[in-house]
């Protein structure tokens, strides 16, 4: 194949995917002109070679019959609806910056039609914190990452605020040598999760404020033992409390929300025409109670008594 071949080969690659989909097409027509455009000449009998060839190399290429033949791609790698999935999570996203964000759906809009990309830019509306402003957080999680896969120790420094909201180094600048295990992803913000050398045992740091991440010359300290799985269970959110079988008296409306936290295998049964019983295992942690007092009365505790013991004096806590 001549270089010119190749050339008129990539350029018709390029227009199919860019400017056709399933409701915008291109005819033979078209893609003459695009490639006079393009310096190239060209012919009907190269339209449909090229074509041929394309389908060959696997491109989904669609033909509709028509009195002049119209063409578009049909399936791609993603879809319009999963990138709109990826682009809602990048958007509404607590670790991406506004600025990572806006390039990140640039970059997904590519692998759709031009005409399909504009509907990956749209508003989504966040709860809770606002977006971050540390563009380093990404190198942060690849360097993190690269140490987990080649067990590598790292060293770094980590920061925190004071009550005037400015952002110093903890312990005067102190660099930790650590060795990650894995990176945890917990309620919008990650954390890598290893063996502290100034702790001396299993600790967790928040990746967004861990800096100056460099490769250590410590020697990495492994746990075969250690379960990411159970890590999660264990710390984030559950206090170290054991879990215990609990009955919660439920509201009928709150059946969407008891399923959401405990499945839908979750023993249930109905006491009367306005209420249902649920019998959940679960940590009596405070995380637990803040969950029951969301719903102000809806769900409430009977038993064991233990239990109900506790969240009255949590709840007599608050009112202080």
């Amino acid at each position: 194949m001549t270089s010119n071949n190749q050339r008129r080969l990539l350029l018709l690659l390029k227009l199919l995917y860019e400017q056709t989909d399933e409701t915008h097409f291109v005819s033979g027509a078209d893609i003459l002109r695009y490639w006079e455009d393009a310096s190239i000449r060209a012919n009907r009998k190269n339209v449909y070679g090229d074509i041929r060839l394309l389908l060959d190399a696997g491109h989904d290429i669609i033909r509709v019959k028509s009195k002049q033949n119209r063409y578009f791609i049909g399936s791609r790698i993603f879809e319009l609806p999963e990138l709109k999935l990826l682009a809602d999570a990048v958007a509404s996203s607590h670790l991406v910056t506004e600025k990572k964000s806006a390039a990140l759906l640039q970059k997904l809009g590519r692998l759709t039609s031009v005409h399909n990309a504009g509907h990956l830019n749209r508003p989504v509306y966040m709860e809770g914190t606002t977006k971050p402003d540390n563009e380093a957080i990404y190198y942060a999680i690849d360097a993190i990452q690269t140490a987990i896969h080649m067990r590598q120790a790292i060293s770094f420094q980590y920061y925190e605020y004071t009550p005037k909201k400015e952002k110093v180094l903890k312990h005067k600048g102190y660099r930790y040598v650590f060795s990650p295990y894995a990176l945890i992803w917990n309620r919008d913000f990650y954390y890598a999760v290893g063996w502290s050398q100034k702790h001396g045992k299993l600790a967790q740091f928040r990746v967004d404020r861990m800096t100056r991440i460099r490769q250590s010359d410590a020697e990495y300290t492994a746990d075969p033992s250690f379960d990411p799985a159970g890590y999660v269970r264990e710390v984030f959110g559950m206090y170290h409390d054991e879990t215990q079988r609990m009955t919660l008296l439920c509201e009928n409306h709150a059946m969407k929300n008891v399923i959401d936290r405990f499945g839908e295998d979750v023993c249930t049964e109905i006491v009367d025409a306005r209420h249902f019983r649920a019998v959940v295992d679960a940590a009596p942690s405070p995380p637990f109670f803040a969950w029951v007092f969301t719903f102000g009365g809806a769900i409430r505790i009977e038993g064991p008594a233990d239990v109900l013991a506790k969240m009255k004096d949590m709840a007599a806590w608050l009112g202080e």
